[in-house]
C-alpha cells in the first residue's frame, strides 16, 4: 500500500518525540532507583495508563485481533473475566504487600517473605519470560511493516529494537512511562477508526450479529459445552483457567505491570495504579475484538471460517490468524489514515517490548548480578549495569523474534508461556500473602513441581497425542490450571513438614501480620475499595448484555 507524505510525516514525528522524551529524561538518572523505578515519584493518573499500557503490546492489539477472528467474542473474556477482577485485587489487596515492603521487584519480595533460593528461581525464569514476549512484540511489529510498508521483516525488526534500547538506555523506567502514556492514547485514536469503519462496512452491530452463528457473539451462553463453541471451552475451563489462574497469575504477580505501582509517589496511589488502569482496559475489546469478528466476513483470507466452523465446530487451523490486524488496516484505513494507525501499532509494539525490557533490566540487575555475580558495588555500577542489561535484553529478543514463527496465533503462545510462569506463581502468592505457614521450602518446590507439571502437560499435549483439547486455548487454560494446583498443594504439604518463619521476620509481607494504614482523610472517590467497587460492578453489567 502506497503511504502519502503525510503518512510518513505522522511516523517520523513520533520517532523522534519518543527518543527526545529518553534524551531529555537522561540528566534526571541520579541514582539505581531514579533508573529502575522512577525514584518512586510518579502520580497515580499516569502509573495507571502506563500500567495498562505496559500491557498494550502485540498480547493487547495484534494477538487479540487475530484471537477474535478464530475464536469470536469469547476473546472479550481476556478482558472482562481474565483482567478487571485480578486488577481490583491486585489493588485493593496485593499492592500493599509489594510498595509497602520497599521490595524493588517482585522476586525480591519473595526473597523477604521466603528465602534465596525461591528469589533466585522466580527471578531466573522471570527474564526467560520478558526476553520471550518481547520477541513477541518485534515480530508482530515486523509483519506489519513487512505487509503494510513493504519493509523487510529483518529491517523492521531492527529498527524497532533500535528505537527501544535508545530511550530506555537513556531515560529508564521513567522514559517508558511516559512513552507509554502516549503510546496509549495513540492506540486509542489510532485503532478507533477501523473498528467504525468496519463496523460500517458490515452495516452495524445488528447485521454482524446476524450474520455470524450464536457461538460467535455471546459470551456465557454457549460455555455449557465445549462442543458448542470455537474455543472448545466450557465453563470451568474458562472462569477457573483463565478467570482465576491465568488472570490473577499475570496481573498480580507480573513484574512487568507491577513495577509501574511500585514507581508511584506514595501507597494510596500505587494501589489505586491498576484500578485505574483497569476502566480504560473495559472498553480495549471495541477496538481489539469487534475487528476481529468483522475480518471473518470482510476479509477473503478468513472467509472460510465461519462455514467450517458451521460444519464441524471447529474453526481452520491451518490459517495464519496473525495476519487479521494487518489485513484489516490495508482494507480498510485510506492514505493518511493510515499513517495514523501505523504509528499507533508501532506504539503498541514499542511499548510492550520497552515495558518487559525495562522489567528485565531491573530483575536481571538487582535480582541476579546484585545478588549474585556482584554484590556491595556502589549505586553508579549498578544503572551501568542496567543500561548493560537492557541492550543484552534487546539483542536477545531480537534473536527469540523468530520463535513466533511457529504459531498461527499469537495469542495461544502468549498463554502458553503464561501457564508455565505465571500461573504456579500465583499459587506461591496466594499461600505466601494470605497464609503465614507456608515455609521456604514449600514456595520453592511448590514453584518447581508447577513449572515441572505445565512442562509435562505441554509434552503430553503436543509431543505425544495422548490429552486432546477442543483447542490450542483450552489446552492452556488447562495446563495453567495444572500447573496451579500442583504448586499449591505441593507447598501446603511440603510447609506442614518444614518450619515456617517467625511472625517477626513476616511483618508487612503477610496479611494477617500487616496493619493496615489509616485511611479517614482519603476521600472517597480517592479509595481502592470504593474504585474497585465500581469497576467490578460495571464489569458485572457488560458481561449480563453480552451473555
Amino acid at each position: 500500500m502506497a503511504l502519502s507524505i503525510f503518512d510518513y510525516s505522522i511516523i517520523g514525528f513520533y520517532f523522534v518525540f519518543v527518543l527526545g522524551i529518553g534524551y531529555y529524561l537522561k540528566n534526571s538518572i541520579k541514582t539505581s532507583e531514579d533508573f529502575f523505578l522512577s525514584g518512586r515519584s510518579i502520580p497515580a493518573w499516569i502509573t495507571g495508563l502506563a500500567f495498562i499500557a505496559a500491557n498494550l503490546g502485540a498480547l493487547e492489539v495484534m494477538g487479540m485481533v487475530a484471537n477474535s477472528t478464530k475464536y469470536g467474542i469469547l476473546t472479550a473474556h481476556f478482558y472482562w473475566l481474565g483482567a478487571i477482577p485480578a486488577m481490583a485485587f491486585v489493588g485493593v489487596f496485593m499492592m500493599p504487600f509489594y510498595y509497602g515492603s520497599k521490595a524493588r521487584s517482585v522476586p525480591e519480595y519473595l526473597k523477604l517473605r521466603f528465602d534465596e533460593k525461591t528469589r533466585g528461581f522466580n527471578a531466573i525464569s522471570f527474564a526467560v519470560l520478558t526476553l520471550l514476549m518481547s520477541g513477541i512484540n518485534m515480530y508482530a511489529m515486523g509483519i506489519i511493516f513487512k505487509l503494510l510498508l513493504g519493509w523487510s521483516f529483518h529491517f523492521s525488526v531492527l529498527v524497532s529494537a533500535a528505537i527501544v534500547l535508545l530511550y530506555v538506555f537513556y531515560g529508564g523506567l521513567t522514559s517508558s512511562i511516559y512513552n507509554e502514556v502516549i503510546q496509549f492514547l495513540l492506540i486509542v485514536f489510532g485503532l478507533f477508526p477501523l473498528s467504525y469503519l468496519g463496523l460500517r462496512k458490515v452495516g452495524g452491530w445488528d447485521k454482524l450479529v446476524e450474520r455470524l452463528p450464536d457461538n460467535f457473539v455471546h459470551l456465557w451462553s454457549t460455555l455449557g459445552s465445549a462442543a458448542k463453541n470455537p474455543m472448545g471451552i466450557e465453563w470451568f475451563g474458562m472462569i477457573f483457567g483463565l478467570g482465576f489462574v491465568l488472570s490473577f497469575g499475570y496481573w498480580c504477580t507480573d513484574f512487568l505491570v507491577i513495577q509501574r505501582g511500585l514507581a508511584s509517589k506514595d501507597l494510596n496511589a500505587a494501589r489505586r495504579t491498576p484500578l485505574i488502569g483497569a476502566f480504560p482496559k473495559m472498553i480495549f475489546p471495541l477496538f481489539v475484538v469487534l475487528p476481529g469478528m468483522i475480518a471473518v466476513l470482510v476479509i477473503p483470507e478468513f472467509k472460510s471460517v465461519i462455514p467450517t466452523l458451521l460444519k464441524t465446530g471447529h474453526v481452520p487451523t491451518t490459517i495464519n490468524y496473525n495476519m487479521a490486524l494487518p489485513l484489516m488496516m490495508k482494507h480498510f484505513m485510506p492514505t493518511g489514515l493510515l499513517g495514523l494507525g501505523l504509528t499507533a501499532l508501532l506504539a503498541s509494539f514499542m511499548s510492550g517490548m520497552a515495558g518487559n525490557v525495562t522489567a528485565f533490566n531491573t530483575v536481571w540487575t538487582f535480582d541476579i548480578y546484585q545478588s549474585y555475580i556482584k554484590p556491595d558495588m556502589p549505586d553508579k555500577h549498578y544503572i551501568w549495569m542496567g543500561k548493560m542489561a537492557t541492550v543484552f535484553g534487546v539483542l536477545v529478543s531480537i534473536g527469540l523474534t523468530y520463535i513466533v514463527m511457529y504459531f498461527n496465533n499469537l495469542m495461544d503462545y502468549m498463554q502458553l508461556l503464561f501457564s508455565f510462569f505465571n500461573a504456579p506463581l500465583f499459587a506461591t502468592f496466594l499461600l505466601g500473602m494470605f497464609w503465614k505457614k507456608t515455609t521456604s521450602d514449600g514456595a520453592f518446590w511448590g514453584l518447581v513441581s508447577g513449572t515441572g507439571a505445565a512442562a509435562i502437560h505441554y509434552f503430553f499435549i503436543f509431543k505425544t497425542g495422548v490429552i486432546h483439547y477442543g483447542s490450542e486455548m483450552s489446552a492452556n487454560f488447562y495446563g495453567a490450571i495444572i500447573a496451579w494446583l500442583v504448586c499449591f498443594f505441593t507447598t501446603i504439604i511440603i510447609s506442614y513438614f518444614t518450619k515456617p518463619k517467625e511472625d517477626s521476620e513476616m511483618v508487612g509481607l503477610v496479611y494477617s501480620l500487616t496493619t493496615s494504614e489509616n485511611k479517614k482523610n482519603i476521600p472517597l472517590y480517592l479509595k481502592p475499595s470504593f474504585l474497585a467497587g465500581i469497576v467490578l460492578f460495571a464489569t458485572l453489567i457488560v458481561n449480563i448484555i453480552f451473555w
